[in-house]
């Protein structure tokens, strides 16, 4: 390598498997993170995706005691967190925080019950500092496809979805008016949602999943009012997070203080919270805000 990139990347970076397996399965994620995060920004649901997020606690340990993958244990719990909020009123914007709230809380609940049983009877050492934070560069290479079929089935749906789901979004009753199945597109979305989630605390974990979500997309949103240039944007602005999150994660073995890495989700929010203030910087600047509120054509 020349003397610029031997600087920035540690010898045996390109060649390490676990790194390649963590940068396919991070760009994946980041990719169907950012587009579904648009839309759950837009519709002001960020606390449902934190939600779900931390009742992924619940998933791995659950996973571990019933001796599955622990992708499989955070797609079915997502999935299941989801369908009760939908079923107990998250489609009312004021039924949204209270059953957001309620699933947050059992959840946690039985979060704290599962990690206890799988401490006591599995004693797996450090098993959950990878649940709560996550670890990309141990993701085993048999979840890649599993990865790839979720991420293909949440951005089918969104694709599918695209034009109803953004005026429902927008104006959920111009959108009833129209003809638009409203409470179905909703449906719809949240299951992208829960996968998207799902796959965000699998790979950053469960704490830090929703900056993955919303982080990309809320800085995309601050550059951009075209709906179809922000989830480019996110997905971009993922992308790069979680790639330099990887360089310099990997970088870090020689770091103090204990020379062990530091975690590559640490790296990932940092850079997306960076992100976000120089969007915000830079939206500020004089000219900005003519070109924001010029017609969006996406």
């Amino acid at each position: 390598m020349s003397g610029v990139a031997a600087a920035i990347f540690a010898p045996g970076f390109f060649d390490s498997a676990p790194v390649q397996i963590a940068a396919t399965v991070g760009a994946v994620v980041a990719i169907v993170s950012g587009t579904v995060g648009v839309f759950t920004v837009l519709r002001g649901q960020s606390f449902a995706g934190e939600a779900l997020g931390d009742v992924q606690t619940t998933a791995a340990p659950a996973a571990f005691l019933a001796g599955v993958g622990p992708l499989w244990g955070f797609a079915a719990v997502a999935i299941a967190a989801a369908g009760v909020m939908e079923l107990i009123g998250i489609q009312r914007p004021r039924g949204r925080d209270l059953a957001t709230g309620i699933v947050l809380g059992a959840g946690l609940g039985l979060a704290a019950l599962l990690l206890y049983f799988e401490a006591v009877y599995h004693n797996t050492t450090g098993a959950t500092a990878t649940i709560v934070f996550g670890s990309p560069l141990a993701i085993p290479s048999s979840t890649i496809p599993l990865v790839v079929a979720l991420s293909v089935l949440a951005l089918g749906l969104i694709l599918a979805l695209f034009r109803p789901l953004l005026l429902s979004s927008i104006s959920p009753e111009v959108a009833a008016a129209r003809g638009i199945p409203v409470r179905l597109v909703g449906v719809l979305y949240l299951l992208a949602l829960a996968i998207a989630v799902a796959l965000a605390a699998f790979t950053i974990g469960t704490i830090l999943s929703t900056a993955l979500l919303v982080g990309p997309a809320a800085t995309a949103l601050r550059l951009t009012r075209s709906p179809g240039r922000a989830v480019l944007a996110a997905a971009v602005i993922g992308v790069a997070a979680t790639w330099l999150g990887i360089v310099m994660a990997y970088d870090s073995y020689d770091w103090p203080p204990l020379r062990h890495g530091w975690p590559v989700s640490f790296f990932v929010v940092t850079l997306i919270f960076v992100a976000y203030v120089l969007a915000g910087v830079w939206r500020r600047r004089p000219g900005a805000n003519a070109i924001q509120s010029a017609p969006a054509a996406g």
